[in-house]
């Protein structure tokens, strides 16, 4: 009994070093491909091969190696259950709304009444940009104003792409043509407010994307869910 309980012991310890030397794999190759992103968690799912990684307020599933990325959340239809970890408001801080005239520098949304208010600094290359633009395409009833925010470093075509879709006839269908169905918009030139905008985000210490303000100038990163989007216009109406 004794060596049964020895054996299976070692063989647990060792299944544990070697979920955690994949764990800091996972994170180390994730870190130097995207030097911008910080994982903070790698967890087990029960998919072999597929790790869920949590970076700040985005959750991903990925493989070992950190080079396949699948967004959105993973279903048990067995159980009907909801595997993907649900990221804290931890890092929620305050800056501020923009004020009227920094507003002109961005694409302008109304859906519906537009009562609530949402401010996105978006990069157009940006995957998580993109799944942000996804949630809210269930969003209502909100005005949003969308900075565009190259992150060239990481996406070194993205500022193009920005430019182009600013001096697009129409910004706002350009931008969620690319975002949505992944439609390149004509390569234009105009004036711009690109370099204003990176200034900008530069000056309030945004240095990802997306990160949204919420009407009550508080600040949260990431591709904020849709039930957590609604909570937190809700909130911020209130406690204006």
């Amino acid at each position: 009994m004794k060596k049964f309980l020895l054996t299976f012991a070692v063989a647990i310890s060792s299944y544990s070093m070697a979920y955690a030397d994949v764990a800091e794999d996972i994170k180390s190759n994730i870190q130097k491909n995207y030097p911008a992103t910080t994982v903070t968690q790698v967890n087990k799912t029960p998919l072999t091969g597929i790790y869920e990684v949590v970076m700040g307020r985005n959750v991903a599933y990925t493989d070992k190696d950190g080079r396949y990325f699948i967004f959105g959340n993973l279903f048990d239809m067995k159980t009907q259950t909801d595997l993907t970890t649900t990221p804290t408001s931890s890092n929620i801080v305050e800056v501020g709304f923009p004020n009227a005239d920094r507003l002109k520098d961005a694409i302008k949304t109304v859906k519906g009444n537009g009562k609530r208010k949402l401010v996105v600094f978006s990069d157009p290359d940006c995957p998580y940009c993109q799944q942000l633009e996804r949630n809210l395409q269930s969003i209502d009833n909100v005005t949003i104003y969308t900075f565009l925010y190259p992150l060239e470093s990481i996406h070194p075509t993205a500022k193009t792409t920005a430019v182009s879709i600013w001096c697009s006839k129409n910004p706002g269908k350009a931008f969620q043509d690319y975002m949505i169905e992944n439609i390149k918009p004509s390569s234009k030139n105009c004036a711009h407010p690109i370099d204003r905008n990176i200034e900008f985000a530069s000056s309030m210490n945004i240095q990802g994307t997306p990160s949204l303000i919420f009407e009550d100038g508080s600040m949260v990163p990431g591709a904020v869910g849709v039930s957590e989007l609604e909570r937190l216009l809700n909130s911020s109406q209130k406690s204006k």
